[in-house]
């Protein structure tokens, strides 16, 4: 039943200064308490903006490692270019040797060709080195620019494919160049169950219609919960809960979806990688949530770090 509320005029006034308090920006504090004349959207939109923020400044971080990478093998490409340089310097000096030792004997003059020769095999053997290396940072570099599209494309059809949900039931992002699909418990489970509810059904075949398409991703399902502790004939804990409820979503996505076993792997975190504070409700309720992260494979690039 619907309640009316009479606001005074003073209140009324108190409110509008209030609305007129700027929103903070990325990187600023985050006020500890949320003024209470934002909207509910206003709220949703903040915190989605905090959740690009801080997979921005990840990715940022991600990109001056490689960067720091690149600039490595570059100084050892380097490297090899100025030996190569100084080899062929020496090269030219022993040639000029040669003329001059020519005229003397026969025999100093084979033995002067055994020297060039070895000295030619080493200038080839670090010619071909450089070149190898060149190749593989360059193959390296659209092995990484590969990934990352296909990265941003898996993102970009998730987003589409699970509009339907609510922003505190579903969130899609990226970080650490892998896909995060985070799914909150009132959308799959219900307190103290492994059993996926109806709704989490729906957004799991969603989910197992685009992987069933997208053949190179692999899928690690990581469960986590709160902190506050769970005893039942089931499960001894919090660890073993986050277990069975990962557990649950990969047998729906390989019995019903047919996704691979070869790609799935299940992970409980318990309480022990929490997203927010366990000290509120609000926190708590974001705490408990199954994460499926989604990363292209790996292979190309082990293989070029073995070879």
């Amino acid at each position: 039943m619907k309640s009316i509320c009479y606001i005074t005029i003073p209140v009324a006034i108190a409110v509008l200064i209030n609305s007129c308090a700027p929103v903070y920006k990325c990187g600023d504090s985050k006020p500890e308490k949320v003024p209470f004349t934002w909207s509910k959207n206003l709220k949703a939109v903040v915190s989605e903006r905090d959740k690009l923020c801080t997979s921005l400044a990840l990715k940022e971080k991600e990109n001056a490692g490689l960067k720091n990478t690149i600039t490595d093998l570059t100084g050892k490409n380097k490297d090899l270019t100025d030996q190569y340089n100084s080899l062929m310097n020496k090269n030219v000096d022993l040639e000029g040797k040669y003329n001059d030792l020519i005229n003397e004997s026969l025999s100093k003059t084979d033995q002067f060709n055994k020297a060039l020769k070895a000295k030619s095999d080493e200038l080839s053997n670090k010619e071909q080195l450089l070149s190898e290396r060149e190749k593989a940072l360059k193959e390296m570099q659209l092995i990484i620019a590969r990934q990352d599209s296909i990265t941003k494309r898996l993102n970009g059809i998730l987003r589409n494919a699970l509009l339907g949900f609510n922003s505190d039931e579903l969130s899609v992002e990226i970080k650490n160049g892998k896909v995060y699909v985070s799914m909150s418990d009132q959308l799959l489970f219900k307190s103290g169950s492994s059993a996926v509810e109806a709704k989490g059904k729906e957004a799991l075949k969603l989910l197992g219609e685009v992987l069933d398409k997208n053949l190179n991703i692999d899928i690690l399902v990581e469960g986590h919960t709160d902190n506050v502790p769970i005893k039942t004939s089931l499960y001894k804990d919090n660890w073993d809960l986050s277990v069975a409820r990962a557990t649950s979503i990969v047998r729906i996505l390989t019995n019903d979806y047919k996704i691979a076993p070869t790609r799935l792997t299940a992970s409980g975190k318990g309480e022990y990688f929490p997203r927010s504070s366990n000290d509120t409700a609000e926190g708590r309720a974001r705490n408990r949530r199954t994460e499926i992260i989604l990363s292209p494979k790996l292979d190309e690039i082990m293989q070029l770090l073995k070879d």
